[in-house]
């Protein structure tokens, strides 16, 4: 009797414990996502044809107030090839782009990121991004091109970290 006791107060405690770990983490994309200070980081390509992937370490879209880079693979139909052949996936670095972020109901931000038509390197091809973020940092990046059947990843929000 004694140890079922014990059992159902160290799980009504460690649920305690998840609900405020959960909070925090949420707390914290907030901020990040308000800053607009942080990194997704790709671990899964979904392309409109074709298998999905998993994708290994270094891919991701970086934002801050001031840049939006972007280093991700790309799979899919291109209508217009680069012209030069190792300017494959999508990768881009822009300084003059719109930010658009709405929350909806259930707390999840819906982010739109537009490159201007005259940027930094490679971004012309790019016409809009869309992040889908979850309050607990899951997301969806979708990347819909002017040359490119539209591809999706799915990852995580992570902070951003300064340059040394």
């Amino acid at each position: 009797m004694v140890s079922v006791v014990i059992l159902f107060c160290t799980q009504a405690v460690s649920a305690q414990g998840k609900k405020e770990r959960e909070a925090a983490k949420a707390e914290k994309i907030k901020s990040l996502l308000q800053s607009q200070n942080y990194v997704f980081e790709a671990n899964y390509v979904i392309p409109m044809t074709g298998n999905s992937k998993s994708l290994t370490y270094g891919y991701d879209l970086t934002v801050s107030k001031d840049t939006v880079s972007a280093y991700l693979p790309y799979y899919g139909r291109v209508t217009l090839p680069p012209v030069d052949p190792t300017d494959g996936g999508v990768k881009f670095t822009s300084t003059s782009f719109s930010y658009k972020s709405t929350v909806d109901k259930k707390g999840s931000y819906n982010i739109v990121i537009t490159p201007n038509e005259h940027n930094d390197r490679g971004a012309k091809d790019v016409r809009y991004i869309r992040l889908n973020i979850g309050s607990t940092g899951y997301a969806s990046l979708q990347v819909v091109s002017n040359n490119r059947d539209p591809i999706s990843y799915n990852g995580i929000i992570v902070e951003r970290k300064p340059r040394k």
